[in-house]
């Protein structure tokens, strides 16, 4: 999976935080960048972030209010899962993450994990 690019990153973290639907006009107004943007291209951006399903839209009126298509936590879980398919050694991937992890994280993995074998196992 390929990651986004500066501007398509920089409009998904604003539509996460605001958490609202949003129209191109609101998100051009609260983007900090480092270039004055034009309408057409935050338009654009927002259109292809649709297209290739980030984001849902709904019309208003002549245009669309725009949501990300699935929460923060959610797009990391799905990146972190695309990098471990991506991986040559799924095994040697893993270890090296845990490797990385607090204890506290670490806690939290095992925690999730017991959670998630016990869902799957009925109980």
């Amino acid at each position: 999976m390929q990651g986004f690019g500066d501007l398509e990153a920089a409009l998904m973290e604003l539509l996460w935080r605001r958490g609202t639907a949003t129209t191109v006009r609101e998100a051009l107004a609260g983007l900090t960048w480092h270039r004055e943007l034009a309408y057409t291209t935050v338009m654009t951006v927002m259109d292809t972030l649709y297209r290739k399903g980030w984001l849902t839209r709904e019309p208003d009126g002549r245009a669309y209010r725009y949501s990300p298509a699935m929460t923060r936590d959610q797009y990391v879980a799905h990146t972190m899962h695309e990098a471990l398919v991506d991986s040559g050694d799924r095994t040697e991937a893993l270890t090296h993450f845990v490797g990385r992890m607090t204890l506290d994280e670490a806690a939290a993995l095992r925690a999730a994990l017991e959670s998630y074998e016990r869902r799957i196992a009925g109980r």
